[in-house]
């Protein structure tokens, strides 16, 4: 009985920082659709080398992890083959970020646990169990989305919304 209550508490502490991951995507994305293509492209120093490239990163890395959940056996990277605007390209960021809260929130608890197997983008192997790469997920988006902020007042922008996790909690 003990296990599954921990997995009960592991959900909804998952579910929670899902909800925050989506919320505050879906903000910084209302800040980043307002910005020119000269300031989406320009060069900057960070991970990546403007604001659009560390975009279609997050986007790339949130839909992989998402198809490595669902079993997929080879993953595709979406923005390399992305055609159509950058909004557009947001808006399909935030629909993997979606997608994400909803699988959590319909996530029986004990698969948190569950190991999924996988290869990188190297072609090294891993493994993590689910709530492994949720973790991942979200963390590695929190530290873009500060990358963002960042880049974002490189570029000139001095309206930025607020993602810190404490106002996700206080919207409530």
């Amino acid at each position: 009985m003990k296990g599954n209550k921990n997995s009960i508490i592991l959900k909804e502490v998952v579910l929670n920082l899902a909800g925050y991951h989506n919320w505050a995507n879906q903000r910084l994305t209302t800040a980043l659709k307002r910005l020119t293509d000269d300031q989406l492209d320009q060069e900057v120093v960070s991970s990546f080398p403007s604001i659009r490239q560390t975009v279609y990163h997050m986007w790339d890395a949130e839909s992989v992890w998402k198809q490595r959940i669902e079993l997929v056996e080879k993953t595709q990277k979406p923005a390399p083959q992305f055609q159509g605007t950058f909004e557009s390209a947001c808006e399909e960021w935030i629909t993997v970020s979606r997608q994400l809260l909803e699988m959590v929130q319909q996530i029986n608890p004990v698969k948190l646990s569950h190991t999924v197997a996988y290869y990188n983008s190297q072609k090294q192997y891993g493994k993590l169990t689910v709530i492994e790469i949720l973790m991942h997920v979200f963390n590695h988006a929190t530290y873009h989305r500060g990358q963002l902020v960042t880049l974002l007042r490189q570029v000139g922008v001095t309206k930025i919304p607020g993602t810190d996790y404490n106002e996700y909690v206080k919207k409530g």
